[in-house]
């Protein structure tokens, strides 16, 4: 190893240029509540890591923002014949 180092040609800046976003995806910050972060990544664990936690939420925003969720008064509906077939 060398006492001492010239760096007066040395520029500054990465070293490797940046990778290119993803067309059609844009980076942003957002806070989410904790229980629901939990909720995705364990959901990804169970796809065995086939889809990661980002791609979930993606999905259920999508979802949403299409009125492809599955509607509550929908389901508590389909909940509460299912009970009441299962308690007769």
């Amino acid at each position: 190893m060398k006492q001492r180092y010239d760096f007066s040609r040395g520029t500054r800046g990465r070293i490797a240029a940046a990778e290119p976003e993803p067309r059609g995806k844009t980076r942003i910050t957002i806070r989410l509540d904790e229980d629901l972060v939990d909720h995705f990544l364990k959901e990804a664990e169970a796809a065995g890591g086939a889809t990661g936690y980002q791609t979930l939420i993606n999905q259920a925003l999508r979802q949403h923002v299409e009125g492809k969720a599955p509607k509550l008064e929908e389901t508590l509906r389909r909940v509460l014949r299912e009970e009441m077939r299962a308690a007769s």
